[in-house]
């Protein structure tokens, strides 16, 4: 799909990333105001009920009013060392140490080749707004991240299933390869509030530069942050 050819759409939730709303300030470090959207902790507004369950090792917490930011990765991109190290690393602290980890580029970079990079930027699109809002989202070479707000009766690890078991026949097929292509695991942490929500979204899209992909956010084409998207809001693409 060409984004030139695609109209755009909001997804009810305001791109957290831009000071235009209410996101961090560029202008202003650790400036992070109101990110245009209420807190959404279940744990906090009493809304909905969060239950913590087990995917293996990994505690994840659910609750269709959370905001998440998820992290998957390709498999072989954290070497045994390093995931024993980092399941040490104190939750709160741990997507950013395991992105750190992932931006050393171990193993393959599938995911910088366009075409795959594309396959799953689509797959975030496919059921924004329909099963989840998707506030903020950057394609690395060997990771996503996706900052969204699942709706009641979807949970994050259904929406993350289905991502990764369509992406991965697709791109298999595509590099004309077989076996795992993700991770089994994922990464999750629930925003505490809006500023934590508008820091998580800034620090999304600024990935590609703190690795040295890119000089600014808006040149890393598969990231909410593009140029490409008009700067009109990071829900993506108009399928209908």
């Amino acid at each position: 799909m060409e984004p030139t050819k695609l109209g755009f759409r909001t997804a009810g939730v305001p791109p957290a990333c831009r000071p235009e709303a209410g996101g961090p300030d560029p202008g202003g470090a650790g400036n992070a105001r109101n990110a245009g959207v209420s807190p959404a902790s279940a744990l906090a507004s009493g809304e909905a009920y969060a239950r913590w369950r087990s995917r293996g090792y990994l505690p994840h917490l659910d609750s269709p009013n959370l905001v998440q930011h998820v992290v998957f990765r390709l498999a072989d991109s954290l070497p045994a060392g390093l995931r024993r190290e980092l399941a040490q690393t104190r939750r709160g602290d741990r997507i950013v140490a395991i992105d750190a980890a992932l931006d050393q580029g171990h193993g393959r970079h599938d995911l910088a080749i366009p075409a795959v990079a594309e396959l799953v930027q689509s797959a975030l699109f496919t059921f924004d707004a329909d099963r989840y809002a998707l506030i903020a989202w950057c394609v690395m070479p060997n990771h996503v991240h996706a900052l969204l707000a699942p709706d009641p009766g979807y949970s994050l690890d259904r929406i993350i299933h289905s991502w990764k078991s369509y992406t991965a026949k697709e791109a298999n097929r595509l590099l004309r390869r077989s076996g795992a292509f993700w991770a089994r695991e994922y990464f999750d942490r629930f925003m505490r509030d809006s500023g934590h929500l508008a820091r998580t979204a800034a620090y999304i899209e600024g990935n590609p530069v703190n690795a040295a992909l890119c000089e600014s956010i808006a040149d890393w084409r598969f990231s909410s942050a593009w140029e490409g998207w008009g700067r009109r809001d990071a829900g993506g693409p108009d399928f209908r």
